[in-house]
């Protein structure tokens, strides 16, 4: 009897069952239908950075220590305007001081940095987040930069002179956003310089490379005074 009443309720319930199982076809969805919606836990759009950086210039005649300050304006999350002021003392390296010797007796005619100011503009593709060791979440973004401007560069041999130099500075970058506010600042730069030498009455090109490691200060956000 009660296999009976089994075998009948099965039956009862098989079309309802099958019927739920369907599915239904909504057609070919697009890309441009497709978004993430995020809430930027660090934004920047509408703020104010200013940014304190620590700089070493490596280069086989000189050597250069250097302190660079920036200021950025955010338009938006990507785009910002701003400009930096920096300064620094090219150190001779152990082969500029070889070559000087009594040994070789050639003084190269090096320019060392002395200062330099920049306005340009930065642009910051994207905006992301990693996993530390399974602990900690990184909030960064990667930025890359041009700026125009001038240095100010002295040459090493006594009475070379001190020139200004016009040039065009790229930069590549990061952002590394601490809990508290403020971000860690790491960045290379490479400043495209034209410079005239007085020695030689000549005008060279010239390249500074510059790797820094600096801390921002943000303005607070919109709406939080």
């Amino acid at each position: 009897m009660l296999r009976m009443f089994g075998l009948a309720l099965g039956l009862w319930l098989a079309p309802t069952v099958a019927f739920a199982q369907e599915t239904v076809d909504i057609g070919v969805v697009k890309q441009s239908q497709l978004s993430v919606v995020q809430k930027l836990l660090y934004p920047k759009s509408d703020r104010t950075e200013l940014g304190i950086h620590l700089g070493l210039m490596p280069g086989q005649l000189l050597t250069t220590p250097n302190l660079q300050f920036s200021f950025d304006r955010h338009l938006s999350e990507r785009l910002a305007v701003g400009g930096s002021l920096g300064g620094g003392y090219g150190l001779k390296t152990g082969m500029y001081r070889e070559l000087e010797s009594p040994l070789y007796g050639v003084a190269p005619d090096a320019y060392r940095y002395l200062a330099s100011a920049k306005v340009g503009a930065q642009f910051s593709p994207a905006y992301a987040k990693m996993n530390l060791g399974g602990k900690r979440i990184v909030h960064y973004d990667v930025y890359a930069g041009a700026h125009l401007g001038a240095s100010l560069e002295q040459s090493v041999i006594p009475g070379g002179g001190i020139t200004v130099a016009p040039g065009l500075s790229l930069s590549l970058g990061s952002r590394f956003f601490l809990p508290k506010g403020g971000a860690i600042r790491v960045q290379v730069q490479d400043d495209l310089l034209i410079e005239h030498r007085k020695l030689t009455d000549s005008t060279h090109f010239k390249q500074n490379v510059n790797v820094t490691i600096g801390y921002s200060f943000f303005s607070p956000k919109p709406g939080k005074r």
